[in-house]
């Protein structure tokens, strides 16, 4: 039998001094496929996403999944004895994950020139609301704020109904995924260079991104993609349908042939010979014909009915889910997307498992987010201080 494989990213020593949201969570999918990971926070202000949302016994759940596979430990970058010590874990490090505001590391003399020196190989990667210059970079940002500001917003809601913003950190988890990515990119740069550099990311851009070809529409037509609710202007029938049983599907006929199915499904085959029913844009416009169709004949069936006929017409429809049917789906009980984490807190917790499968090097949750400064002793030993080190920085406040 072959010895198992090490985690990928086995060896990575990633120092996370970021809070909330995107800059963690990025930490964190490093930590998921093997790094190590340290998570640096204040001696009296911890990462608020301890607090965020509902927690049990007093633990933030949300916690739990953000601090995964993490080691945490304390310190106060503003004070002597917190600075000295960063740059000592930098030395160490491979990468440092932060999101200050523009300048609050420069401001404790631990900008890139002092961490670089400290260690030529080190990837910094400063996660922002707005990036490192011009005009908005000190403003204070979060991912509602890049939601609203990249246009998400504007496209997301009915048409007679103000924008929309989503209820989750949508922006913050793109820049989450994109920094990761990013991350990576500058270490295989450095694989062939030996050198470190700085990761820029600003919230405002990855979620713009992701939006599709927006700036070329306007660019070249002058076109503002409006506001749709679930309708699509690229295909239809598209959206969701209430069914017999009070529950909701949704369909989507993104391919000819699939919207061909649909209505041979849904009794109505005669519109298939329709001119408009070609291309999808041409069917979007006659939109309200098509929801007629699809939508009476869903209205009459019960969820059930619904899926196990599609299905069985090779057409395309998900059940909408909440977060019950998600945990009892089996499709993602198959994925085993849903895990258990062992926790010497409150015990076994359910949360999504590691963001993808490899074959060979599989990633794992080794434990659920600690709790604050757990490790910090830990750390610094391995560091190389000193009992007496430790209680010096610990009168100075730096712990």
């Amino acid at each position: 039998m072959t010895a198992p494989q090490p985690a990928p990213l086995t060896g990575l020593r990633v120092l996370d001094l970021a809070t909330l949201f995107a800059g963690p969570m990025a930490a964190t999918l490093l930590g998921d496929f093997g790094a190590e990971v340290i998570k640096v926070e204040h001696p009296t202000k911890p990462d608020p996403s301890r607090g965020h949302g509902p927690s049990k016994d007093g633990v933030g759940l949300w916690w739990k999944m953000l601090g995964r596979n993490k080691r945490t430990m304390t310190l106060d970058l503003s004070r002597p004895g917190g600075r000295a010590t960063l740059l000592r874990l930098a030395a160490t490090a491979d990468v440092i994950v932060e999101n200050f505001r523009p300048g609050t590391l420069e401001k404790w003399d631990l900008g890139w020139p002092e961490l670089s020196a400290a260690n030529p190989r080190l990837v910094l990667a400063r996660v922002t609301g707005f990036g490192q210059f011009g005009p908005s970079a000190h403003r204070p940002g979060f991912g509602t704020l890049a939601e609203a500001m990249s246009g998400f917003a504007a496209i997301t809601g009915e048409p007679d109904a103000p924008p929309t913003l989503p209820p989750f950190g949508l922006a913050d988890a793109i820049a989450g995924l994109t920094t990761a990515y990013a991350v990576m990119t500058a270490l295989a740069a450095r694989d062939r260079t030996g050198e470190g550099q700085v990761v820029d990311m600003a919230l405002i851009e990855p979620i713009l991104a992701v939006l599709g070809p927006q700036p070329l529409w306007y660019d070249q037509l002058g076109h503002v993609q409006p506001r749709t609710g679930n309708r699509s202007p690229n295909n239809a029938p598209r959206g969701v349908y209430r069914t017999a049983d009070d529950t909701w599907v949704a369909v989507s006929t993104s391919a000819q042939s699939v919207a061909e199915r649909v209505m041979h499904l849904v009794g109505r085959p005669d519109l298939i010979d329709e001119p408009w029913f070609a291309t999808g844009a041409d069917r979007a416009r006659h939109a309200d014909v098509l929801d007629e169709a699809v939508g009476g004949w869903i209205a009459a069936r019960t969820r059930t009915d619904v899926l196990a006929a599609f299905e069985k017409a090779e057409a395309a429809v998900a059940p909408v889910q909440d977060i019950r049917d998600v945990m009892a789906d089996p499709q993602y009980q198959a994925l085993n997307t849903i895990t258990t984490v062992d926790d010497p807190e409150l015990g076994p917790l359910r949360m999504q498992n590691v963001l993808f499968r490899l074959s060979a090097t599989p990633g794992a949750i080794r434990w659920a987010g600690r709790p604050h400064g757990a490790d910090t002793d830990e750390v610094l030993t391995e560091l190389g201080l000193s009992p007496d080190d430790l209680t010096a920085l610990r009168a100075e406040g730096a712990l």
